[in-house]
């Protein structure tokens, strides 16, 4: 086997170490070579399951929002920019919960692991989820959400560096893409079962807590499915477990040669990784990361105002056009059909085109569909470019996950996800509130028109500091 290697008199170049980083590069070599199996499919499906709940979370806050307000538990506006008892402070406290879980937390999956974190993530979920349906004051509603969003954050790290690093490099884009379908299939789940329940009252409960709870409940089950699913081989390695690695890899192997009935080709020539003392800040200060850092920063908390400005507020924006709360719910299930559509036609091109110049001109189209729906009335025209724009939102949201998770090594993804993750929550925690204040002053053309800003500097971020990904592997992207 060839083996590139590179010079390294640092202190953590030790011949423990060096032997350790050599294996490393080379299970990760053999990963590389494999083809795309069902096997690796089934293993991305099974982590995609848990993110489902996540995108279910995520995407009710808007749905279940008419529901809290006509239940008198939350307003829809408030005489305050920073108003705690509307709906802008329940979104929030969703992001800001997000934001403690990416940047707070960030650094479990790469010291504990990414199946570990990955499952009690999704149980702080279920439980916190559970606990909020019931809270009966605005106070308890938006703390427990706050509480809830913690655990989303924690697995919204996890899940992208698990996809990232479980498959080979040729099908990252294709992989992601699986992955963000599967998820967002939760998003018409979500609408359609706020169309049949937020108006209504069962069991004794206002719909929109019935809403909560099936989302808690599935994530348990989810919990126990997700068992199967093995640690990242190269997290294993790049903590000296080379032997646990090996099996894992050397499963996938045999699963391969069986389905496709002959040998695997040799491995390519191995890149190693630099070394790493910890995940921490410091080592993500140093060139080529500090970049890549502070490009991800601003773009993340561009994206997240631009998407959730338009995904948590659509039944309520239709509202705003002159739609019934009923005729809106029904409308945005519509719209919301095309979250998981989006990512099911981006596996025809997500490792065909680079994703940067993907991530650019989904931005674009959000601004050209965005602002045509503010001037629209008719119901086809609303829904119509809704879905355009949701199309549009999904295509970043595709590529930006593989993209972002990337540009970083495997000893420091995680915390390097969550640190840029942690801008995104700050963005979409403000959304709530500027689009509220866009909202009450300016009307949905005001909405629109802020968007337009947001994904104007997402285009620029991406397009002029994004250095490419596409066809390359994770060394070399990192070496």
């Amino acid at each position: 086997m060839q083996r590139v290697m590179t010079t390294d008199t640092s202190p953590l170049a030790t011949p423990d170490a060096l032997e350790q980083r050599h294996r490393a590069a080379a299970l990760s070599a053999r990963m590389d070579r494999l083809p795309a199996t069902r096997h690796i499919w089934m293993l991305v499906f099974l982590i995609s399951l848990g993110g489902f709940f996540e995108v279910y979370d995520l995407i009710f806050t808007g749905y279940i929002a008419p529901g809290m307000a006509k239940s008198g538990l939350l307003q829809t506006t408030t005489s305050s920019f920073f108003g705690f008892h509307g709906i802008a402070g329940f979104i929030a406290a969703t992001f800001a919960g997000l934001f403690v879980g990416t940047f707070g937390f960030g650094w479990l999956p790469d010291r504990y692991g990414r199946r570990s974190v990955f499952t009690f993530s999704l149980l702080w979920y279920s439980v916190g989820s559970a606990i909020m349906a019931f809270q009966t004051t605005p106070e308890g509603v938006i703390f427990w959400r706050f509480v809830t969003g913690i655990g989303v954050g924690i697995e919204i790290v996890t899940i992208d560096s698990y996809v990232t690093e479980i498959v080979p490099q040729h099908m990252r884009g294709r992989t992601m893409a699986f992955n963000q379908m599967v998820m967002f299939a939760a998003a018409p789940v979500a609408a359609i079962l706020s169309y049949w329940l937020v108006p209504t009252t069962l069991f004794g409960l206002d719909g929109w807590r019935v809403v909560v709870l099936v989302g808690s409940i599935g994530a348990l089950i989810v919990w126990l499915i997700r068992r199967r699913v093995p640690e990242s081989p190269r997290w294993l390695a790049s903590h000296g477990r080379e032997d646990a690695a090996d099996r894992i890899v050397e499963k996938m192997e045999t699963t391969a040669v069986a389905e496709i009935g002959r040998p695997l080709p040799p491995p390519a020539a191995t890149v190693e990784q630099p070394a790493h003392r910890r995940a921490s800040l410091a080592e993500l200060l140093q060139e080529p990361y500090r970049s890549r850092l502070i490009m991800l920063i601003v773009f993340n908390f561009c994206q997240a105002i631009g998407y959730y400005g338009f995904a948590n507020w659509v039944p309520t924006l239709l509202i705003g056009q002159g739609v019934t709360v009923t005729r809106s719910l029904l409308y945005s299930f519509v719209i919301a059909i095309a979250l998981p559509v989006g990512p099911m036609l981006a596996m025809l091109y997500a490792d065909k085109v680079q994703r940067k110049w993907l991530i650019v001109g989904g931005a674009f189209a959000v601004i050209v569909f965005g602002l045509l729906f503010a001037q629209m009335k008719s119901a086809p025209s609303l829904i119509v470019l809704g879905v355009l724009v949701s199309l549009a939102g999904q295509t970043i949201s595709v590529c930006y996950h593989a993209y972002q998770a990337e540009l970083f090594p495997t000893a420091v993804r995680c915390r390097a996800n969550g640190i840029v993750y942690s801008a995104s929550r700050v963005g979409a925690m403000m959304s709530g509130f500027i689009i509220a204040f866009l909202l009450r002053d300016f009307g949905v053309t005001g909405v629109f028109t802020g968007i337009t800003v947001c994904m104007a500097v997402v285009m620029i971020s991406i397009g002029a500091f994004g250095p490419k990904t596409n066809g390359l592997r994770l060394e070399e992207i990192n070496h």
